[in-house]
């Protein structure tokens, strides 16, 4: 593949990176500045700790945020990898930026607070979906998650980020000194996990994606390096051109396509793949390593 056609498939995703990240921090800060915070209602993870900070001492929610993931970036730093880090810093900072530099231009809802979590979930699920899908994450629980999990693998992300939702629920209830405050906030929660499900895995529980290719492989070596998935090598034969190929089998979950995609173009510029959806995904990776 030539260098021409490398630098430019890595500028177009450097571009979506930016796109996509930049508009899934607005709709988070959309979700904070119009429903969240307004009414008392405090979201999972450092967004709802600077929630409650910002309520006792007034401190700018954006800049709590950024200021609790500092720690955690440099942690990561040397445990996660630089290419990863910088993604989520870069994140991280414009999201902050966003949550504090817009609360004087969006429109505030301060009316019946069971809308207000609805909605709340619904587009902070949104921002943080779009930005899970670039390989990124805002922060937080997220990065605190992928820590532990590199010295307690037995111990799902999901399990993590739950525990710290569940303190942050408790301690906004005892800060707003009001239980509606605290069941909120799991409304909150709940709607956000869901919508991230919906975008990220859609109706089904992941894809089946076939790769066409005569660079096997490579293809496959990256894709257990970088995606940590399995992947069956199958030889065939090209009924029309009569040529001997390569068919790779490979299950992931439907944020992973986009990853598994560059992987193949970066080493077979024309290559021939098909994805569909597969109803349920039983074995290690997904379902077995959640239960």
């Amino acid at each position: 593949m030539s260098n021409a056609f490398s630098k430019k498939s890595a500028t177009i995703d450097f571009f979506l990176d930016v796109l996509v990240c930049g508009i899934g921090s607005f709709l988070f800060a959309l979700s904070l500045n119009c429903f969240t915070v307004p009414n008392q209602i405090a979201p999972g993870g450092f967004s709802g700790i600077a929630t409650i900070i910002n309520y006792l001492f007034n401190l700018p929610i954006g800049l709590v945020i950024f200021l609790l993931n500092i720690p955690l970036m440099i942690i990561a730093w040397k445990m996660l990898g630089i290419n990863f880090i910088i993604k989520s810093a870069l994140v991280t900072t414009a999201l902050s930026l966003m949550v504090d530099l817009f609360p004087s231009v969006i429109p505030v809802y301060e009316g019946e607070r069971l809308l207000a979590s609805i909605f709340g979930g619904v587009f902070s699920g949104a921002g943080l979906a779009l930005i899970f899908i670039r390989g990124a994450t805002s922060g937080g629980p997220d990065i605190l998650a992928k820590l532990i999990r590199l010295k307690k693998p037995h111990i799902s992300m999901g399990q993590i980020i739950l525990i710290s939702d569940l303190i942050v629920v408790i301690l906004s209830g005892v800060v707003f000194n009001s239980l509606e405050s605290a069941l909120y906030s799991v409304i909150e929660i709940f709607v956000s996990s869901r919508v991230i499900d919906y975008i990220l895995y859609g109706t089904g529980h992941g894809k089946m994606v076939l790769v066409f290719t005569n660079h096997a492989q490579e293809i496959s070596d990256a894709i257990i390096s970088e995606l940590h998935r399995g992947i069956s090598i199958v030889d065939i034969k090209g009924g029309y051109t009569g040529e001997n190929k390569y068919m790779l089998i490979c299950a992931v979950r439907s944020n992973e396509v986009s990853s598994l995609t560059k992987i193949v173009k970066h080493f077979d510029e024309k290559p021939f793949i098909l994805i569909s959806e597969v109803g349920e995904i039983l074995g290690q990776g997904f379902t077995m390593e959640e239960t």
